[in-house]
């Protein structure tokens, strides 16, 4: 019997990211871009600004409150600026000799 093994390799030295797409986390890193609704049913939504219309804005998140809403913010940007961060390519941590 003969067996067929064929490996992938994920990690690339130098990330597959557009420069579009790198305008897109510059953009919603930005704070100023985000806003808090308050909903009919009392719920508060997380929307950011799209950049490529004017005055369109684009619902993320749904919290019961406003602090909720603002928390879940704060993490959304963390979280767009860490793939910034990783755009840049990769960190090396450890080498060997």
């Amino acid at each position: 019997m003969t067996l067929y093994y064929r490996t992938y390799s994920w990690g690339t030295t130098s990330p597959k990211i557009t420069e579009e797409e790198v305008q897109f986390l510059n953009h919603l890193v930005d704070k100023k871009n985000w806003r808090i609704v308050q909903l009919p049913n009392g719920y508060f939504q997380t929307e950011y600004l799209n950049p490529n219309k004017d005055n369109d804005w684009v619902d993320v998140t749904r919290r019961e409150t406003i602090e909720g809403a603002e928390a879940a913010i704060d993490a959304s940007v963390e979280h767009y600026s860490k793939k910034l961060e990783f755009a840049k390519g990769p960190v090396v941590v450890k080498t060997f000799e």
